[in-house]
């Protein structure tokens, strides 16, 4: 294999990045996601080339889950092996994210939010990604059951264990996630970003208040899913293609595609056209465009789709 060296111009687009709340870090404003673009069905030299492309356009945040594959885990064992294979020179100019709380191993301590889960999941993606630390670690989901408290001092412990640089939080509702954000700042741990979805199809973490809500405490917003699953693009303009996620995954239902929600997209899709920019792009674009809003992430599954994507930086 060639050795790689990447582009000397990847941080010549100074606008790329954003502040993060009020912290020191700086996201580009597009993250590459490796949810369900990096399991074993995948082309592993095509995922290489994906991570080279994506560094190269500026792109320094990836972000992963203890479960992201499929199988859980093979992203994170993808993602160490590309790392330690050609990206290791540029380890302290990436930012890489991992979240622990949907199920991971069988028995009672391998999913939701306990100490006991958390640290043992981020343990084990730090062997997987075959690394000494992540930058980020989010608690994925909130816990019904499991103390606020517990969660929460796991989160402080594995800051001051060195294991995360930062910790986050990601689809809490907004009473906890204000809860969890003053837990953490009395004890001199700051709460990075929330991650949540937002997208042209779900306005939640707006109607709840909770965009507004984590802006105003300082703290960044990393939107997932901001293309809901893909349906924000032109591929599901004319039905379900061969060859698409909602063939082959229950995570995007086919029963979502009605004919209203078609009618929806073919009129989003015009738009776009008419101001001279994709369905992605323009999708997009609104996305960043609400204040307070730090990062996009998109799961792209090459180059082509990425650098679509990323128009959406252009303006």
């Amino acid at each position: 294999m060639e050795k790689y060296i990447a582009n000397e111009k990847r941080y010549a687009d100074t606008d790329f990045l954003q502040r993060c709340g009020e912290s020191g870090i700086l996201l580009p404003k597009v993250s590459l996601g490796l949810w369900q673009n990096f399991g074993d069905a995948a082309d592993f030299e095509e995922n290489r080339a994906l991570l080279h492309y994506a560094f190269d356009q500026g792109i320094t945040h990836f972000d992963l889950a203890n479960n992201y594959g499929p199988p859980p885990g093979c992203a994170e064992e993808r993602f160490g092996r590309i790392i330690s294979s050609s990206l290791a020179p540029y380890r302290d100019e990436l930012f890489v994210s991992t979240k622990a709380g949907y199920e991971m191993w069988a028995g009672p301590y391998g999913n939701w939010g306990s100490r006991k889960s958390l640290m043992a999941s981020l343990d084990q993606s730090l062997r997987r990604m075959q690394l000494d630390y992540v930058d980020l670690f989010y608690t994925h989901r909130y816990d019904p059951l499991t103390p606020l408290d517990e969660t929460l001092q796991a989160l402080v412990d594995i800051v001051r264990s060195g294991k995360a640089l930062y910790v986050g939080i990601s689809r809490w509702p907004l009473e906890a996630t204000l809860y969890g954000i003053e837990y953490l700042r009395q004890r001199d741990v700051r709460c990075l970003c929330y991650q949540g979805r937002l997208n042209m199809l779900d306005q939640e973490v707006v109607e709840s208040g909770i965009l507004e809500a984590v802006r105003r405490e300082g703290l960044g917003f990393v939107s997932f899913s901001p293309l809901a699953q893909g349906l924000l693009t032109d591929k599901y303009l004319h039905g379900i293609p061969e060859v698409s996620r909602m063939q082959r995954d229950a995570s995007l239902r086919k029963s979502l595609l009605t004919p209203e929600l078609i009618a929806q997209l073919t009129s989003l899709n015009q738009q776009a056209q008419k101001e001279g920019k994709t369905l992605a792009q323009m999708a997009l674009r609104w996305v960043l465009d609400h204040e307070g809003v730090t990062s996009v992430i998109v799961g792209a599954r090459n180059k082509a789709q990425l650098a679509d994507s990323l128009g959406c930086a252009k303006g």
